[in-house]
């Protein structure tokens, strides 16, 4: 594991990382885990080209592997074991069934009365090509009886829900992968540090998100009424719980614009191409509005939910003009102008250094009247048509033309200047619309907010 002391994300995955070197030492593995201090070996975090941190590595003979598991001892583990040995262990005994149920939160068994049959060839394909779940195939008797099976079956075994779900279609790969997508996560699931990566990371592209505190007299209400609706939607909609009394969940709902005030809510986001959200139109949290909510945006008659700040009223009066999601395009986009726009986010260090700079290109440029220096906080304001992905993004909107120019120069007066003289062509690059600017974290630009964003490896 290759961390820097300062960093969060890495004081959070310590624990885990030092249990599952525990678990390996006690299991009389061969595998080692170690740990690098970046700051103190910068050489070799350059060599295995690091981008951010915590970012864990692992080295068998001449292969170099890069971590895709979760965030749990288990999931460190379990990943290790898959990479080391075989996909799918065979289990020959009731204790060995025992051992492996009683080890993990969720795991998967084929189950075949021949393990060289075309479904047991399917059924390993899969195992080998997810690193996250621990998976097992057998063919004994004793086996076959304790699990009360009588044909060739997957089953998924679990500690949470109805504890055990059997595959009942067709065993091809693509079933079973259906069939684990499906089942192997909680139908409610709790956004936390260990949760974060399957949840962001996994096939299912839609989730819902209850935002509530633990705290909250209604909660558990809420919670039955929230998992009352996620039955009907299991394998296509990720039913998410956030504890908002958790402060580790500022940013999610900063994320979504939402305020300790405005919660009991929900939220719908989809994955897919762009983070999009909706809103449903009441506050009402009860199985049936759930139903409803999540089957219109199945059906394709909700709206993209925007947010935006109110615009202030001295947004214009000073050199530096404040745009919000309402106004900005009346500014942005106004062709008898060039608009230099920085978007920002509030926590963002860079873009907390950047701003009396800013305000000095303001103040350099308030008497020309076609040339427009401003700013828009891309946490609270979003807009369908410019997608930011890494604060601060500079661009600039060129008079008398459509195009969008990012700027990729240096970030002084001096620079921007010439940026703007030139009209975009000194230190800009023409920008597409869906603004593939994309910064790995612990560059020197801070990544948008996402919910998962202080979550990845």
């Amino acid at each position: 594991m290759i961390c820097v002391a300062s960093s969060g994300h890495c004081k959070q995955l310590a624990p885990a990382y030092a249990a599952a070197a525990a678990q390996l030492k006690a299991s009389d593995s061969d595998i080692k885990l170690a740990k690098v201090d970046a700051t103190a070996q910068a050489d070799l975090a350059q060599k295995y080209e690091v981008k951010g941190y915590p970012t864990i590595k692992f080295f068998s003979d001449s292969s170099i592997f890069e971590y895709t598991g979760g965030r749990t001892a288990d999931d460190i583990v379990n990943w290790l074991k898959k990479k080391t040995g075989p996909a799918a262990p065979e289990l020959n005994t009731l204790e060995e069934l025992k051992t492996l149920k009683e080890g993990n939160q969720v795991v998967v068994i084929g189950a075949f009365k021949k393990t060289n049959s075309d479904s047991a060839a399917a059924f390993l394909q899969v195992a080998k090509s997810q690193d996250d779940l621990p998976f097992a195939i057998t063919s004994n008797a004793d086996i076959l009886k304790e699990l009360d099976i009588r044909a060739d079956t997957v089953v998924l075994l679990k500690k949470f829900d109805e504890e055990r779900n059997d595959l009942t279609s067709d065993i091809t790969e693509s079933t079973i992968r259906e069939f684990i997508q499906a089942n192997q996560m909680p139908m409610v699931v709790e956004f936390n540090a260990e949760s974060a990566q399957k949840i962001f990371g996994g096939d299912i592209q839609v989730h819902i998100l209850l935002f509530v505190g633990k705290n909250n007299d209604q909660y558990e209400k809420l919670q039955e009424q929230f998992k009352g609706a996620a039955k009907l939607f299991r394998g296509k909609t990720l039913f998410v719980s956030i504890d908002t009394d958790d402060e580790e969940n500022d940013r999610v709902l900063e994320f979504f614009g939402l305020k300790q005030s405005d919660v009991p809510a929900l939220r719908l986001i989809t994955l897919k191409d762009e983070m999009t959200k909706f809103k449903p139109e009441s506050n009402e949290i009860t199985t049936d509005a759930i139903k409803t909510f999540v089957q219109a945006f199945f059906d394709g008659k909700l709206k993209a939910h925007l947010l935006t700040q109110d615009l202030p009223d001295d947004w214009d009066k000073t050199p530096v003009k404040t745009l919000v999601g309402t106004n900005f395009h009346e500014i942005a986009k106004d062709k008898s102008k060039t608009v230099l726009v920085e978007f920002y986010a509030p926590w963002c260090g860079h873009c907390k250094a950047l701003f009396p700079i800013w305000d000095q290109l303001g103040e350099k440029y308030r008497d020309q009247s076609d040339i427009i220096i401003a700013k828009i906080d891309s946490t609270a304001n979003e807009l369908e048509d410019v997608k930011v992905q890494s604060f601060p993004t500079i661009k600039m909107f060129p008079k008398d033309s459509d195009e969008v120019i990012d700027y990729n120069g240096e970030r002084t007066v001096d620079g921007f200047s010439k940026f703007i003289d030139s009209n975009g062509k000194d230190g800009g690059k023409v920008s597409d619309k869906t603004a593939e600017h994309v910064e790995e974290a612990g560059e020197e630009e801070e990544p948008s907010t996402d919910p998962s964003s202080h979550e990845d490896l």
